[in-house]
C-alpha cells in the first residue's frame, strides 16, 4: 500500500479577539509534528495579530488544522496549497 502524499501548504490566520490565543495555541500544538514553521506579526494599530504557518501534511490534515482554526472566536484561517507533494518527507514529481 503507498503511503499518503503529503503537501505542502500555508495557513494565514488573522487573530481579532485576543480571548482566543490559548485556544489557538493549543491546536497549532496538537498539530505542531506537522509544522514546518510559523511567524506571527502583531499589528498594533488595527488590535490584530497576522499569523502565517508552513506545514507539510496530507491534505486532510492540512483542512482539519484551517477548520479548527477558523472555529474559533474572533479567529479566521484560510489554506494556499503548494503542487508540491512528498512522502516520508521526499519530494515526488508530478
Amino acid at each position: 500500500m503507498d503511503s499518503i502524499e503529503n503537501r505542502v501548504a500555508i495557513i494565514g490566520i488573522i487573530v481579532e479577539k485576543s480571548d482566543s490565543v490559548e485556544a489557538l495555541n493549543a491546536i497549532l500544538h496538537e498539530y505542531s509534528s506537522y509544522m514546518i514553521g510559523r511567524m506571527g506579526i502583531p499589528y498594533h494599530e488595527l488590535g490584530i495579530n497576522i499569523i502565517s504557518v508552513a506545514v507539510n501534511a496530507p491534505q486532510s490534515v492540512i483542512s482539519a488544522l484551517s477548520g479548527k482554526i477558523g472555529r474559533l472566536d474572533g479567529v479566521s484561517a484560510k489554506a494556499a496549497y503548494s503542487n508540491v507533494t512528498s512522502k516520508n518527507g521526499a519530494r515526488t514529481d508530478e
